[in-house]
């Protein structure tokens, strides 16, 4: 029943994107290219639907690794995310005229964090916290908060998101986990059997399809890890050595592309955004 499941989910995704071929045309990066710039979020939401905050912060170093800090994904991936999830669900998801998400950037400094459901940040092997910023958000998480990052690569960033991360949740109270496959956030709504790899659109053309490992032999391992609260409620999701992301943010600019990844990566975000906002 689970892999009917996964296939009927799997298909139904792949029509939707299909039949928004003419739209990712018309608007540009996919049908999330229905534009938008850089919107702070507000101290008092819209709406009480579903909507995604990206958290803006400081690149406190730079290294070879591709990334545009916080930017990275941004918005295109957020948006189109959120227009999958209220497609594949039932869950009310924010809007605003014109089929366009209500998507939201957030500093860990603004009073708006505690307004935003879901919180999303990239290219954090090099986000530099400072201790009022870490307190923020160590606040935000305990208090419900969710925080999913993504998008860095190599063993030298995620030693440095480690360090930056334990100001936050001290690991002897609150440990970094690895999620087995057996773990309900990988079956929410489509069972996932096999924890993707997903790279970077240019880099997976510029590699001939050959790697999905954009660091080589240094990405070689990419489980999915975890930091729960004391109750075993998740509160922040790491995928390292991975671009999940830019599976939702590229849907529409190479079908190879998105035949090859988009539907493993939105089967996985749309698993963790249910998990999350259900548990």
């Amino acid at each position: 029943m689970r892999g009917n499941r996964r296939r009927r989910s799997v298909a139904l995704l792949v029509a939707l994107v299909a039949s928004a071929g003419l739209a990712s045309a018309q608007f540009g990066r996919g049908f999330g290219g229905l534009g938008g710039g850089i919107r702070l979020a507000p101290s008092v939401m819209p709406d009480a639907k579903f909507t995604i905050c990206r958290i803006m912060f400081e690149s406190a170093r730079t290294f070879p690794a591709a990334g545009a800090g916080w930017r990275t994904d941004y918005p295109y991936g957020d948006m189109n995310l959120m227009i999958r999830f209220s497609e594949l669900t039932r869950a009310p998801v924010s809007f605003e005229a014109g089929r366009r998400p209500n998507h939201w950037v957030v500093r860990l400094t603004d009073d708006a964090l505690f307004s935003c459901p879901y919180t999303v940040a990239s290219d954090v092997g090099r986000m530099g916290l400072g201790d009022y910023e870490a307190e923020r958000l160590r606040t935000y998480l305990l208090k419900g908060g969710f925080l999913w990052v993504d998008d860095f690569w190599g063993s030298d960033a995620w030693r440095y998101w480690v360090s930056e991360i334990s100001q936050v949740l001290p690991p002897a109270e609150y440990p970094i986990e690895e999620v087995p496959l057996t773990d309900p956030i990988f079956s929410s709504l489509i069972q996932v059997t096999k924890m993707p790899q997903i790279p970077n659109l240019p880099f997976w053309r510029g590699s001939g399809g050959s790697t999905t490992s954009e660091v080589g032999a240094d990405g070689a391992s990419y489980p999915m890890r975890v930091i729960r609260d004391e109750h075993g409620r998740v509160m922040v999701v790491m995928t390292h050595n991975n671009d999940i992301a830019d599976s939702w943010e590229r849907e529409g600019e190479d079908p190879a592309y998105f035949y090859r990844f988009s539907p493993d990566g939105y089967a996985l975000g749309i698993n963790v955004l249910l998990h999350a906002m259900t548990h």
